[in-house]
């Protein structure tokens, strides 16, 4: 086999990159990686230098691949090492740069090992500790990485990490109401009351997809979502012209919900639709509404699964907001090597440590759900 170490995921042939992906994720694809790099937000100058491996069989052809950055910095990954980073530049060492296997700016757990024959696996994981000694890398992250391929990751001397996210599944149910009789008393009118607070506003709400998207709605759902980063002092990971090379390569993918009151655009936000699974991204407001953030990013989001039949509803990272409205914990994982043996050891026993800590709080958080009985997941 060859191994490919590429500095732009435009070296692989979209064709052959996608098959390894397989449909039905739109993030991992070359459009979406590539409109990241051409756009400017996945480059050196942000802290994201693209190293990409690829392993080529005799024939030349593409038969496995991981997405790789070499980053110096742990912005943007929502697997969050800063302490990790501390403790190396206090002892007299640098931890970056360092090797992280992810999607940009994406919290969502897909395949990192890109091959469905998984004896390459193992020459992935080697040869991203060649890249990583050979570049002078302190450490090697894998971010929400499938749980197929943990055993994989662990073996080949990884820590494993544990963490949780907020999902909603859908049981069959065949409207908003089917789903909120499921809801015990209290939370059922608390979720009625936040629909019907945004009713009395006057807001109203229409979808659309990437190929309905204009250069001017793009424009102006863009301000939306920039102007609520800033007021959290911060602009978003990805530009403009990210979205608009998004909307026009990948438009069946891209949910837009755009919130109205009478003709302006008050609010948006952005869905990543696989057919099966609904991923929320992105959204901003002009200004404060009351329950607008709740019905445009988790209720119109529900509403959409129920009438498309779509399975999992994932809105995003964080938010304990999230279970009262219906969403329940569900475990995600990541995989990390250091180099340095004894800071090894020590992140090892402080993962060891803090699952014990994530496992408490996903069997505290079960208990909080709105549901009448708690579900299995």
């Amino acid at each position: 086999m060859q191994t490919d170490i590429v500095d732009s995921i435009s070296n692989f042939n979209a064709n052959e990159w996608n098959i390894l992906v397989g449909n039905n994720y739109p993030f991992l694809r070359h459009e979406f990686l590539e409109a990241a790099e051409t756009s400017g937000c996945v480059a050196p100058e942000t802290g994201w230098t693209a190293c990409h491996i690829g392993l080529r069989g005799k024939n030349g052809q593409l038969i496995a691949a991981m997405p790789f950055y070499e980053k110096t910095h742990s912005w943007g990954e929502f697997v969050f090492d800063w302490m990790w980073a501390n403790a190396y530049q206090n002892a007299g060492y640098h931890y970056y740069p360092k090797l992280v296997s992810a999607v940009p700016f994406t919290p969502a757990a897909s395949k990192r090992l890109l091959s469905e024959n998984n004896t390459y696996w193992t020459y992935l994981i080697e040869a991203a500790r060649k890249l990583a000694s050979a570049r002078k890398c302190s450490s090697i992250h894998i971010l929400f990485p499938e749980e197929a391929e943990l055993d994989a990751l662990r073996n080949a001397g990884l820590k494993l990490r544990k963490d949780c996210q907020f999902h909603w599944h859908n049981r069959g149910y065949k409207s908003f109401d089917d789903f909120l009789a499921t809801f015990n008393s209290t939370k059922r009118k608390k979720v009625r009351r936040d629909r019907r607070h945004v009713a009395e506003q006057g807001i109203t709400f229409k979808r659309l997809t990437g190929g309905e998207m204009d250069q001017t709605l793009w424009r102006d759902v863009y301000e939306l979502i920039s102007m609520t980063f800033l007021r959290r002092g911060s602009l978003p990971y990805f530009n403009l012209d990210f979205f608009m090379e998004i909307s026009s390569r990948l438009p069946e993918t891209l949910l837009v919900v755009i919130a109205k009151k009478k003709l302006d655009i008050i609010g948006a936000a952005i869905f990543f639709d696989t057919g099966e699974t609904l991923y929320g991204r992105y959204w901003g407001a002009d200004n404060h509404y009351n329950a607008l953030h709740f019905e445009t990013c988790y209720y119109q989001g529900i509403d959409y699964c129920i009438e498309k039949h779509r399975k999992v509803f994932e809105p995003g990272t964080q938010g304990e907001h999230k279970i009262s409205r219906g969403f329940t914990p569900v475990t995600t994982w990541s995989a990390h090597w250091l180099a340095h043996p004894e800071f090894f050891t020590a992140v090892s026993q402080f993962v060891n440590i803090e699952q014990h800590h994530i496992d408490r709080y996903i069997d505290a958080v079960k208990t909080h759900t709105p549901y009448r009985k708690i579900e299995d997941q």
